[in-house]
């Protein structure tokens, strides 16, 4: 019960899911991804185009001194390769690699602003709880000052008993004022991160279901899903479509052109045509001596494409290691909420028990400080924990490739 009246919330407040809808629509960091992403499925088409039909009109005119006077003439030219040597069929391959590895590049930026989201969300959470706790401690202790002077006019209670009440108060109004300058800190990183101000945050968030149940399942999931791991996989598919790409320089290739032109004459005040002339022809590369220029290119990508499989073998290693990472913070995570809610209960318990002995004169003063001291840290205990909680199983979550705008709906 005593949990439940901390984290309560009113109806109109934001949720998670909320502030990561509003961040996935209005974050600039994003959106610049997406165009980055959306620039770069250009090049596919780019490549494409170098295996089909060009046609150009070109023009030109003039004047001659020596008799002949104004001239001008126009000619169509028109090519279509017929055989590239792959090398058109590669660098598109390797393109569609590179833009595949963009989409999951772009996957992981969408789930590191996301998390982001989650940790300011969760820092602001806690930091509300944090000015709500210190507010309903003055008000107890204000409350508690008012009876143990008139317990003092009574005769019942000392000056000493007042002072230290005073003194306990003093503390926590100094403590508001820490807790409201971290609020107003927490409230601007929000607003930076998700793009508006949050007002009063909902506390309940109930764990995301894709969360994995096992740390078994989590490392098999950063295996199959990690959006760097998958990433540096298709960049070592867009290396070996590059090493044909090489290799492809060295092949021959055949193309077929024409062209038409006309031209006009000026002189002597009448207009006279040339002859117009065509021409279709087909031409014949064979790279017969490059100077070593093909074959060191060739080792060039296959030296760059075993560097990309080293680098997959280490974004495996470092998918593994942050799901297991992930997996250790959040078991700590939730083993820290229970039981820092088992230890709210119980201050709770102590300082109602105290309070009420305190009345027949079985504690002393000092007995209640201890008492309300040691519940408003067991509150916090339990807000911080979780807020620890929700950051841990957003990095789950992004460790395992399942953090997205529709995780928290």
């Amino acid at each position: 019960m005593v949990t439940a009246l901390l984290l309560a919330s009113p109806a109109s407040a934001e949720t998670l899911g909320e502030a990561i809808a509003a961040a996935y629509e209005s974050n600039p960091q994003l959106a610049a991804a997406r165009a980055r992403q959306e620039a770069l499925a250009e090049t596919p088409e780019q490549e494409r185009a170098l295996a089909r039909p060009t046609l150009s009109v070109d023009g030109n005119g003039g004047y001659d001194r020596l008799g002949y006077g104004k001239s001008a003439s126009l000619t169509a030219n028109v090519a279509l390769p017929i055989w590239t040597g792959g090398r058109v069929s590669s660098a598109v391959r390797a393109a569609n690699g590179d833009v595949a590895a963009g989409e999951e590049g772009l996957r992981d930026t969408e789930a590191a602003i996301l998390q982001g989201v989650v940790s300011a969300y969760a820092a602001l959470l806690y930091n509300q709880q944090a000015v709500e706790v210190a507010r309903v401690g003055i008000e107890r202790l204000d409350t508690q000052v008012a009876e143990t002077r008139a317990r003092y006019d009574l005769g019942q209670a000392t000056r000493t008993d007042v002072a230290q009440l005073e003194a306990q108060r003093s503390t926590v109004v100094a403590n508001l004022a820490d807790a409201e300058g971290a609020l107003a800190t927490a409230a601007a990183t929000y607003r930076a991160t998700v793009g508006r101000d949050a007002g009063t945050l909902t506390a309940e968030v109930p764990p995301p279901a894709a969360l994995p149940a096992s740390r078994d399942e989590a490392r098999q999931a950063a295996e199959t899903a990690n959006p760097l791991l998958l990433q540096q996989r298709l960049a070592v598919e867009a290396s070996d479509a590059r090493i044909d790409r090489a290799r492809a320089e060295g092949a021959p290739s055949l193309d077929l052109g024409g062209a038409y032109g006309r031209g006009e004459r000026l002189s002597g005040g009448n207009l006279h045509d040339f002859a117009g002339a065509g021409s279709v022809r087909m031409t014949l590369r064979v790279p017969l001596l490059t100077g070593g220029l093909v074959s060191s290119r060739v080792r060039q990508a296959e030296a760059n494409n075993r560097a990309e499989r080293f680098l997959a073998d280490a974004a495996e290693r470092d998918a593994l290691r942050g799901a297991d990472t992930a997996w250790a913070m959040l078991n700590a995570a939730r083993s820290r909420l229970r039981a820092n809610i088992e230890g709210l209960a119980a201050a709770d318990l102590a300082l109602k028990g105290v309070r009420a002995e305190y009345g027949f004169g079985l504690r002393s003063t000092v007995d209640i400080l201890v008492a309300d001291q040691g519940f408003r840290a067991a509150e916090l205990a339990v807000a911080i924990a979780r807020s620890d909680l929700l950051v841990a199983q957003a990095a789950m979550l992004r460790a395992t490739g399942r953090l997205d705008r529709n995780t928290y709906r």
